[in-house]
């Protein structure tokens, strides 16, 4: 494991270990709290980016994994799911979720799983990058091992 990493990203390194997912955590210049900084720094489409984004429902958080390219439809995906309305959590949600900030957070390596739905169009891409528990670090794993780490649900969110 790589020392050098912030504390929260050594937390999500040691859960892709042990998922055995090889994907290294690499640390960014210049902060990347969005789908098109990341991609512009890591020179890829932007919908090749796995943007973790937290909401609340049927008073517990949601983690949804979507594709850069496009927004999460609250509604849409309430209704496909069977549960009350989706919003957006508050920042202190976030962080009392999963332990990150938002913009950087990870598909795992949070406090207690969270129920975790992924977007069915990242399976487009070969290679996905997922921020790593901080806003400057990122990481690649392909689809498959996205839904693996995560245990999600596969379901279209836009």
């Amino acid at each position: 494991m790589n020392h050098a990493l912030p504390a929260r990203s050594r937390l999500v390194a040691a859960s892709l270990e042990a998922a055995g997912i090889e994907g290294a955590i690499i640390v960014l210049p210049d902060a990347a709290s969005t789908a098109a900084l990341a991609a512009a720094a890591l020179d890829i489409e932007v919908g090749a980016i796995a943007n973790s984004l937290v909401f609340w429902s049927d008073d517990e958080p949601l983690l949804v994994m979507t594709s850069g390219a496009h927004r999460v439809d609250t509604s849409a995906l309430a209704e496909r799911l069977g549960r009350g309305s989706i919003r957006r959590a508050t920042p202190d949600q976030v962080l009392a979720a999963t332990g990150q900030p938002i913009g950087g957070v990870a598909p795992t390596g949070h406090p207690a799983p969270l129920t975790t739905i992924v977007d069915e169009a990242l399976a487009e891409f070969a290679e996905i990058w997922a921020a790593g528990g901080t806003p400057h670090t990122v990481f690649p794993l392909t689809f498959d091992e996205l839904v693996r780490l995560t245990g999600g649900t596969v379901t279209r969110v836009a």
